[in-house]
């Protein structure tokens, strides 16, 4: 297995893994998502990813499913210590529950803790950007949670990197704590925002970056090659917008370098991300023991340059 990295300045070290808990409630049930969970950790894996709007859009959800099955799994394996849990607050819960006010951040981390059922949690991130609260109102009152030991460390995903930079300066401007993490959406085919805008910040202020929608909502597992494709799951239409020129020359690349390595495009697609320099630990999920094995090969497979710069190269953002 890969050697652990840290999380920016943080005192969090972890594999260069983490379970995407989006489906957890969702497009698999509470005993399904325990199993998943015990052969991650079992592979010796610890750093699970959710918020507390996981899985609200689903019919009959109303928001914190994901969190709750996360937590009921930590009460029933007594493992608390051994995991790192990563949770987010922002986005709209009900009526006037969002946000990231002063106001809203102490009711919204009491929720979260509650169905984690955890007395702190190890990565606090905003889950979006708040125009219309002060950065500084919103990192004093993360600062008092960190005091009270109910949160150890903030992070922040889907920030313009403009804004993310301000924020740094504010922290560092009250002396307080930083966002230590970012959170963007990054994969071999969605690259442009990321590499122009967000990775410098990145680079200049050590964060740890933890990117989600790793596989492009699947479309780079190889799964879905035409229209016909996008029915294979609950998630296949998220695909849709891959299927175009640059798309089939990203595919074409995937598949060279995997049966030249004797992988698969999942896994290659991972480990191109693990290899780049500012990347911590990308996002991903599965719904069975058999994708899960193929994330955690991922860890395993050691890109040569040939295969970064093929895949480079017909990934280059437009």
């Amino acid at each position: 297995m890969a050697s652990k990295r840290k999380l920016g300045n943080s005192t969090i070290e972890v594999e260069p893994l983490m379970f995407g808990g989006n489906i957890f409630g969702w497009t698999v049930d509470e005993p399904t998502s325990f199993l998943l969970l015990d052969a991650f950790v079992d592979a010796g894996f610890d750093f699970i990813d959710t918020a507390d709007v996981y899985s609200r859009w689903k019919d009959g959800n109303q928001g914190g499913e994901s969190e709750s099955i996360i937590g009921n799994w930590i009460m029933s394996r007594g493992n608390r210590d051994k995991v790192i849990i990563a949770t987010k607050l922002g986005i709209e819960m009900g009526p006037d529950m969002k946000g990231l006010s002063q106001k809203y951040i102490v009711s919204a981390v009491e929720a979260s803790l509650k169905r984690l059922r955890t007395s702190y949690i190890d990565l606090y991130q905003s889950h979006r950007d708040d125009a219309d609260t002060p950065l500084d109102e919103t990192l004093e009152a993360y600062n008092k949670l960190i005091q009270q030991g109910k949160v150890r460390f903030i992070g922040a995903s889907n920030y313009t990197g403009d804004r993310l930079e301000e924020a740094l300066k504010v922290s560092l401007d009250k002396g307080i704590p930083r966002y230590e993490s970012l959170q963007p959406h990054y994969n071999l085919y969605d690259r442009g925002d990321y590499e122009r805008n967000l990775e410098p910040v990145a680079l200049k202020y050590n964060l740890g970056v933890i990117p989600y929608f790793s596989l492009a909502s699947g479309f780079l597992t190889g799964k879905y090659r035409s229209e016909a494709d996008l029915f294979k799951s609950a998630r296949g239409g998220g695909a849709k917008k891959y299927l175009n020129e640059r798309g089939f020359k990203i595919l074409a690349a995937l598949d060279s370098v995997s049966a030249r390595l004797e992988a698969n495009p999942a896994q290659v697609a991972l480990a191109w991300l693990i290899a780049r320099p500012s990347i911590t630990a990308p996002i991903a999920s599965a719904t069975t023991a058999e994708q899960l094995e193929d994330l955690i090969a991922s860890t395993r497979l050691e890109l040569d340059e040939t295969a970064i710069t093929q895949l480079n190269e017909a990934s280059a953002p437009e």
